[in-house]
């Protein structure tokens, strides 16, 4: 699979599947009110901030995941109902860390809503 840098133009895609992932993944689990303020808007913004750390796999307008990155967290990591269980987080996932890596952090972390199983899952298969 080939992992490339997210491009301006591709934002608004991106920021709807993180929107579709999270509302899939968390709008059950967390408070109502956190929900409310994840808008699809919302997270083009903080997509559009964090951009220079995003990685993509998928063609342009129809990605399939992304991983971005915060200092040493692998901040998101989101796949697109379709491309479950096909390859596509853990190829942004060894992308994720070696990009950590090569940063000089010998330690990086990511966070995991509790609840949300099928992340948590992923995440302890991945080591």
């Amino acid at each position: 699979m080939h992992v490339r840098n997210a491009a301006v133009e591709e934002a608004g895609a991106l920021a709807q599947l993180w929107f579709d992932g999270w509302q899939d993944a968390h709008a059950a689990i967390l408070p109502v009110e956190l929900v409310r303020l994840r808008t699809r808007e919302s997270f083009e913004q903080r997509l559009l901030g964090g951009l220079a750390e995003v990685r993509v796999i998928g063609p342009a307008g129809a990605p399939l995941g992304f991983c971005m990155l915060k200092e040493d967290e692998l901040y998101q990591l989101f796949v697109s109902v379709d491309a479950r269980g096909s390859g596509v987080a853990a190829a942004l996932m060894v992308d994720g860390e070696a990009r950590l890596a090569a940063k000089g952090f010998e330690r990086a972390w990511l966070g995991c809503a509790i609840g949300n199983h099928r992340a948590a899952r992923f995440y302890e298969k991945s080591g």
